[in-house]
């Protein structure tokens, strides 16, 4: 069972949001906003299918309206958000990656993020395997019919490609993150940004830069690496949403309690054992067959994508820990997060090694002289590739 984490005691969680109440009143209002601009919007695009011009009229208006108040709002949420974040940091005495050599107690890279529309990328994967081969940055702002006729023309070269959008960006700085999400999702992808930068000053880090940019591949570093970011933004966020946003943390997701219930981890872990079965047999067009049919499945269980491919799986299963991946790294990490003492010294660790081996003989070495401690960390929920946040591509369910 995933654990809660939560701040050390009750005084030290009272003083955290000592004087932060303003705050914390603003970014909920900032989310409010959001959700009621989205569902201005359907109302808005509705409207403008019947051709109601005095309704549409109205309706324009009062979302330019909450559009302006949102903006008005968005620097000192992205502020507050920061601060919220750093709080956390503080609390579980993760500064910056020269902390595993000598204390210098202030944040490296200061945690800076902008509440922005990240770009798009293009991935690109070869149809006979599952493997990203390039990954291009597109535009902030691409309609439909410019996503799928960049596919199109790829796809006529005779790979397999995906144009996604990010939940977050993190090659620049300050880091991008998406404006249209939740609270939760906002405040974990912020985290892993700035962990992905952090993590550059690392070891694993330099490793997956040079995995990255092509100089040196290592499909296993820079799942590690992917993984261990999504992993602790996953506790950050949860921890600053027990600390601030106690009411309004997500319920936890139930075990699956009968057979009749639907578990779309396990269908999309399923799916990808197939695929890698039918490429390894030379059977690519029913792989890809295969993948559709599943596509329009889940679409039938309430799980809409709208594209599932090779390059879909190459983009994704860079975490280890998703249902994408079949990747035994996943589980690893999993096993040395429930053996290190806290989240500092699991990322300090992790942020050491320079390659797969490493964590095979750190599990080992800590097997033979300990006993799992009784702490399990979240598992990472939909999200980065190359310093990027990831979102599922086209994903729409109540569930994520």
């Amino acid at each position: 069972m995933s654990q809660i984490w939560k701040v050390k005691s009750p005084t030290d969680s009272a003083e955290l949001r000592t004087g932060n109440a303003d705050g914390i009143d603003l970014v909920l209002e900032y989310f409010s906003l959001t959700d009621n601009m989205k569902a201005l919007q359907a109302e808005i695009n509705a409207l403008a299918a019947q051709n109601d011009r005095k309704g549409l009229m109205e309706r324009q208006e009062e979302l330019r309206r909450l559009q302006q108040r949102k903006s008005n709002l968005k620097e000192r949420v992205e502020s507050v958000i920061g601060q919220q974040i750093r709080a956390i940091l503080n609390q579980e005495g993760i500064f910056s990656p020269a902390d595993r050599y000598i204390h210098l107690g202030f944040h490296f890279p200061p945690i800076n993020f902008r509440l922005e529309q990240p770009p798009h990328v293009l991935v690109i994967s070869p149809r006979d395997r599952i493997e990203s081969i390039r990954e291009i940055m597109l535009g902030q702002e691409l309609p439909l019919e410019a996503v799928e006729d960049i596919e199109s023309k790829a796809d006529a070269l005779g790979v397999s490609s995906l144009v996604t959008e990010l939940g977050g960006f993190g090659a620049t700085y300050p880091t991008f993150v998406a404006d249209d999400a939740s609270l939760q999702f906002t405040v974990k992808v912020a985290a892993e940004e700035w962990l992905h930068q952090y993590l550059a000053f690392t070891p694993l880090g330099f490793m997956y830069l040079l995995d990255a940019t092509g100089i040196s591949r290592n499909y296993d570093v820079a799942t590690m690496n992917e993984t261990l970011a999504g992993m602790a933004s996953v506790e950050i966020s949860d921890m600053v949403m027990a600390t601030f946003y106690p009411q309004y943390r997500p319920p936890q997701m139930e075990e699956q309690g009968s057979e009749a219930s639907f578990d779309f981890n396990r269908a999309m872990r399923e799916i990808r054992i197939a695929v890698d079965q039918f490429l390894a047999n030379g059977e690519i067009e029913r792989a890809e067959k295969f993948m559709e049919e599943r596509r329009q499945y889940l679409a039938s269980q309430g799980y809409y994508l709208r594209k599932l491919n090779q390059a879909y799986f190459a983009f994704y299963g860079t975490y280890a820990n998703e249902p994408t991946s079949v990747s035994p790294i996943g589980v690893e990490m999993k096993d040395l997060r429930s053996r290190s003492a806290s989240l500092r010294e699991f990322l300090n660790t992790m942020a050491g090694m320079t390659s797969h081996q490493d964590l095979i003989d750190s599990l080992k070495a800590r097997s033979s002289d300990e006993k799992p401690l009784s702490l399990s960390p979240p598992s990472s929920g939909a999200a980065a590739k190359c310093l990027l946040g990831r979102r599922q591509s086209g994903l729409t369910s109540p569930a994520f």
